[in-house]
């Protein structure tokens, strides 16, 4: 009987993370993996344990198999798998959100959208250092979340990305609180 578990693993024993040399396979990685419905988060990895760039691809090690064909089948170069087991090697989380009363603050790695609580509208972007910032911020100031174009339809960077995750989140809590 020594094949059955006898304590149930904690959910953060069961997690691993994807390394990546650079951020464009990291980005790739994340949109596959989401496309074939594997349970992916992107996350900022560990100080620890990083290596290459500062993203990685967090998942469920039960679909660890399924998640390396994808990524070799698509031509994604992994730089390492991990498995997160302690404490020390839990990944940072690439959303934070602040309260401000009648705005909200959702920052993703530098980048940060301010919204309005009561009326959705996008008060402030900021953030980053990437070319394409002050573009992002020109065709989303001062309209509702609901009617703001999406930063990774308008952007092509990094940044872009990440305002992409920030708005993702912005629009989830405004839809909660309505």
């Amino acid at each position: 009987m020594g094949f059955l578990r006898k304590n149930k693993a904690s959910p953060q024993e069961e997690r691993g993370i994807v390394l990546f040399s650079d951020t464009q396979d990291a980005l790739k990685a994340e949109k596959i993996l989401k496309k074939t419905g594997c349970s992916i988060k992107l996350v900022a990895p560990p100080p620890k344990i990083r290596k290459g760039c500062d993203l990685a691809v967090e998942f469920d090690l039960m679909e660890q198999t399924s998640i390396e064909r994808e990524l070799f089948e698509n031509d994604v170069e992994i730089l390492d798998i991990i498995s997160l087991n302690t404490e020390s090697q839990k990944p940072l989380e690439v959303v934070k959100v602040t309260n401000f009363g009648d705005t909200v603050l959702v920052r993703s790695a530098n980048m940060k959208i301010t919204f309005n609580r009561q009326t959705g509208s996008i008060v402030n972007v900021s953030g980053g250092g990437c070319p394409d910032v002050p573009y992002l911020h020109l065709q989303m100031i001062d309209k509702k979340l609901t009617e703001a174009p999406k930063p990774r339809d308008l952007g092509y960077t990094l940044c872009a990305l990440m305002l992409d995750k920030a708005y993702e989140e912005s629009i989830n809590i405004y839809n909660r609180e309505q």
